[in-house]
C-alpha cells in the first residue's frame, strides 16, 4: 500500500522561494530545529522561518562555521541559535537532544535537512556507512529523541528532505551497509534518499494521533555545497553544468530550493495531509513509469510503500536503540 499522493491546489510552484511561501504566516513564539540550516538550502529554510519570525535552533557539526554563516541574519525578527550535533555520531544526537529537552521547550517545526551525497565510501561506527548512518539513522534517532518536544507542541511538523536520488535505489535489504558488494556512492546515496522518503511515511502513520504530522519533501536540483564530493568532470557528463561552468537551466537557486521545505513546515493547506512526498511546494503525484520526467519528478512506489516503511521503522529501531517516546 502506497500514501495518497494527489496533488492540491497550492497556489505555488517550483519557481517560488522560500520566503514567497512563507509570507504572511506569523511565526512568532513558534520553535524550529534545522539540521544543517547554515549551509545551502539550510541556510534559506533558516532565513525564511527568522523572517517570519520563528526561534530557529541550528544544530551544527562546526558551530563556529554556522556562527559565521548566520551572522547576517542577526537582525531577523526571529531568533537563530546554535549548536553542536554531529548526525554521525548517535552519542552526539543522544547529548543534543538531552540539552534541548532539559529546557523544557516544545518543537512546532523540526526539518531534518543536512545530507551527505555521493561521497567516497566512508564508514562510521560500527563499520555502518556512512550516508545511510547520517542521511537516514542520524536523522531518525534525532526525531526520536526530540519526540516528547515534538508532542508537547500540539501541531508539529517533521519535514524529511529526499530526492530524486530516491529513484535510484530502494532499501537494500539484503546488504544495507555495502558488507557484500561493492560500494556505488550514488546507489548508497539512492537507499539513502528512499529512507528518508519511508521515514516520513511511518513517522506520520505513528504520530498523527499525537498531532505530529510528517512529510519528505525533494526540494529540486539546486548547486550548493551537497556537491562537494563531487569532481567538476561528472557534473559535466551528468549534464549539471557546461565546459565553462555555466549551471543547466533546469537547476533552482538555494532561495527556490528552500521553498518546498518551508512550505511542508507551515502551509495550512497540509493541514489535512500527512505522510506523503512533496515537490515544487505540492504534494508531488505517483511516477508515471517511462514517461520523459519519470526520472526527474514525481516518487516512485517503493518510497511511499507503508510495508516498507513499517520494516524500516523497525530495523531503524534496532540500529539505533531509540524509539518514540
Amino acid at each position: 500500500m502506497t500514501t495518497a499522493q494527489t496533488p492540491i491546489a497550492s497556489g505555488f510552484d517550483g519557481n517560488n522561494t522560500a520566503l514567497e511561501v512563507i509570507d504572511g504566516i506569523d511565526l512568532s513564539g513558534k520553535q524550529a530545529v534545522v539540521t544543517g540550516g547554515y549551509s545551502g538550502l539550510g541556510l534559506e529554510t533558516t532565513r525564511a522561518l527568522a523572517t517570519a519570525g520563528a526561534k530557529v535552533l541550528v544544530p551544527a557539526r562546526r558551530p563556529e562555521h554556522a556562527k559565521a554563516e548566520l551572522a547576517a541574519f542577526a537582525d531577523l525578527p526571529g531568533e537563530i541559535e546554535i549548536d553542536i550535533l554531529d548526525l554521525g555520531d548517535l552519542e552526539s544526537v543522544q547529548d543534543f537532544a538531552n540539552r534541548f529537552l532539559e529546557r523544557g521547550r516544545s518543537i512546532d517545526m523540526l526539518i531534518n535537512n543536512a545530507a551527505i551525497m555521493a561521497c567516497p565510501e566512508t564508514r562510521l561506527a560500527q563499520n555502518r556507512e556512512a550516508q545511510f548512518a547520517t542521511n537516514h539513522l542520524g536523522h531518525f534517532a534525532l526525531t526520536m529523541r526530540l519526540y516528547p518536544a515534538l508532542k508537547a507542541s500540539g501541531g508539529a511538523r517533521v519535514v524529511s528532505l529526499s530526492s530524486t536520488g530516491h529513484k535510484l535505489s530502494p532499501i537494500r535489504w539484503d546488504d544495507l551497509m555495502f558488507d557484500e558488494d561493492e560500494y556505488n556512492k550514488w546507489i548508497a546515496y539512492g537507499q539513502a534518499k528512499t529512507a528518508n522518503s519511508l521515514f516520513a511515511v511511518e513517522l506520520d502513520a505513528l504520530g498523527k494521533s499525537d498531532d505530529v504530522r510528517a512529510f519528505a519533501v525533494h526540494p529540486g536540483g539546486i548547486m550548493t555545497p551537497l556537491q562537494r564530493h563531487l569532481p567538476r568532470e561528472e557534473m559535466i557528463a551528468m549534464g549539471w553544468i557546461d565546459e565553462e561552468g555555466t549551471v543547466n537551466a533546469i537547476f533552482k537557486n538555494p532561495e527556490q530550493g528552500a521553498a518546498t521545505s518551508v512550505w511542508a513546515a507551515t502551509a495550512p493547506a497540509l493541514d489535512a495531509h500527512g505522510g506523503v512526498y512533496c515537490e515544487d511546494c505540492n504534494i508531488a503525484a505517483e511516477t508515471v513509469k517511462g514517461s520523459d520526467k519519470a526520472r526527474f519528478s514525481g516518487v516512485d512506489a517503493h518510497a511511499i510503500d507503508s510495508g516498507e516503511a513499517k520494516k524500516l521503522w523497525s530495523l531503524s529501531e534496532l540500529l539505533t536503540g531509540t524509539s518514540l517516546e
